[in-house]
């Protein structure tokens, strides 16, 4: 087999069209374990289980879980359009545009817990594939577009506004597209003790993008079953790892090397960048997370210098797990009147830890401003 064809042929179609045929995964001739490629895998494995390790030994874990999986969501979803920004996620936004986008963003996280909950009694299947998918998409802006069903059409990529004749890539045809599904689902359930874990997801995640066998969210889809991956087999305890950061980052290499794959059977350039991917998340992650547990501490180390109220650390605590609050939320919150929450509120200001997010007079909203700049790296809307 040459390397042209070693991903799949492309195969004139009835329509007038061509589409791309995937071959069945493990690659033939197999992925070649060259110097660089072991080195990197190494350097992806060690750089995963420091993360995993750290997670382990945070205070708070679940509070740290909580945000990333918002920071993962968020970046997925920017990668397939979506405007909304960090601080979105946490505010009431009167625009329908940016609400709609925000929907999109909260399905991903509920399409993720729903998943990593479904693990527990099921295989990581086509059957769970369908239902998170129905997940992810439910009243969206593709929830016209068959959530949960595998497509019964033809798809294809390229610019907006392309035909079947110019477009950049055309998946298999349904038919095929459902046996390639089928070859992927025995792939991922087939126990493979030569595979390394962090090539073999690599392998699931690209074949995945290339057959695209749903009419909307197939790069959200695909992304997501990199966590579910990890998490299946417990090479990960927590979601903590938002590849999504460095796809965003480098959006360009990420579809030329998924196309180099199925135009030239480029396998081992593309695992390159998905382990170089890994390597980096993951250290960026435990920096991250060593960096709240820090600014945590400090905060609290300040609010026990400069204020008595108990209610002062419940807040604290409730805005690490959401960093944008209102005076009525927070008297809501810790079950207080409105003025000893305008009050509390007024001190956190004064004391560094709160800032104003807008110039409303009325209404106002607060935001944790150090934490929010931790998380917020990267998560700029692409326009």
């Amino acid at each position: 087999m040459t390397d042209s064809n070693r991903a799949g042929n492309i195969i004139k179609q009835q329509s007038d069209y061509s589409a791309f045929i995937p071959n069945p995964l493990p690659p033939d001739p197999p992925v070649r374990m060259e110097d660089e490629l072991v080195r990197l895998l190494s350097d992806a494995d060690r750089a995963l289980g420091k993360l995993d390790g750290t997670s382990l030994l945070l205070p708070d874990p679940e509070l740290f879980v909580a945000m990333y999986i918002r920071k993962e969501a968020l970046l997925s979803s920017q990668i397939e359009g979506t405007q909304a920004s960090f601080i979105d996620l946490f505010e009431n936004r009167n625009d329908p545009t940016i609400a709609n986008h925000v929907r999109d963003v909260s399905n991903y996280i509920i399409a993720m817990e729903y998943g990593l909950e479904r693990l527990k009694d099921l295989p990581l299947s086509l059957r769970l594939i369908r239902e998170i998918h129905s997940k992810l998409l439910f009243n969206t802006r593709g929830y016209d577009r068959n959530p949960g069903e595998f497509r019964k059409s033809q798809n294809w990529i390229g610019p907006q506004g392309c035909t079947l004749q110019d477009a950049t890539f055309i998946p298999p045809p349904p038919q095929e597209m459902l046996k390639a599904m089928n070859d992927l689902e025995i792939y991922m359930m087939t126990e493979d003790n030569l595979t390394p874990h962090l090539i073999k997801v690599g392998l699931i995640h690209a074949q995945f993008e290339t057959i695209h066998p749903f009419l909307d969210g197939n790069g959200r889809m695909g992304r997501l079953l990199i966590t579910f991956w990890l998490c299946h087999k417990e090479i990960l305890h927590r979601p903590l790892l938002y590849l999504s950061y460095y796809f965003k980052q480098h959006r360009s290499d990420y579809y030329d090397l998924l196309m180099r794959i199925r135009q030239q059977g480029s396998w081992e350039e593309w695992l390159k960048f998905f382990l170089r991917g890994i390597e980096e998340v993951a250290r960026s992650a435990v920096d991250t997370a060593k960096d709240i547990v820090t600014l945590k501490n400090k905060h609290e180390m300040i609010i026990r210098n400069n204020l008595s109220s108990s209610s002062a650390l419940k807040l604290l605590d409730y805005l690490y797990t959401s960093p944008l609050t209102s005076v009525n939320n927070a008297a809501d919150v810790l079950n207080i009147s409105y003025p000893n929450a305008n009050s509390l509120i007024k001190r956190f200001c004064d004391i560094g830890i709160l800032s104003q997010a807008d110039e409303a007079q009325r209404n106002r909203n607060f935001y944790l401003r150090e934490y929010v700049r931790l998380l917020q790296i990267g998560t700029d809307p692409i326009r």
